[in-house]
């Protein structure tokens, strides 16, 4: 992890992307912040919309930002939501296993933090090594 950003730096940045959110259909605001091998951290919120499966998770926000600007490996990301603990949804684990099996994920949610791993989210997952 780099050396500036802590799990409680990383944690406060999720939390300050609710703000962002645009979630009028579900009024779930959802954060993320995902940090890169080499320090950067790539931020998101979800993006609802009347089509709902056009709708993007916070988590893939954050992991499609951190792809287009050449990232592509990760250590650890926050996720941060109001009134339950916003683990990944399945499409977002499929998608972080893609590039981070190992990645530390750690949610929080009003004043409660919980952290565990990607593999213990997604047990064997299919990614890039299994073809």
């Amino acid at each position: 992890m780099s050396e500036n950003m802590t799990d409680e730096k990383l944690l406060e940045l999720a939390v300050k992307m609710l703000d962002y959110s645009y979630s009028p259909y579900s009024h779930y605001p959802v954060g993320a912040a995902l940090l890169a091998e080499d320090g950067r951290v790539f931020t998101g919120c979800n993006v609802e919309n009347a089509a709902f499966g056009n709708t993007l998770c916070a988590e893939r926000t954050a992991l499609c930002k951190a792809v287009s600007e050449g990232a592509r490996k990760f250590t650890a990301i926050a996720i941060a939501s109001r009134g339950s603990a916003p683990f990944p949804c399945g499409a977002c684990r499929q998608s972080l296993y893609e590039f981070a099996p190992d990645l530390r994920v750690m949610v929080t949610w009003d004043g409660h933090v919980r952290k565990t791993t990607l593999r213990q989210l997604l047990p064997e997952g299919f990614g890039p090594d299994s073809l």
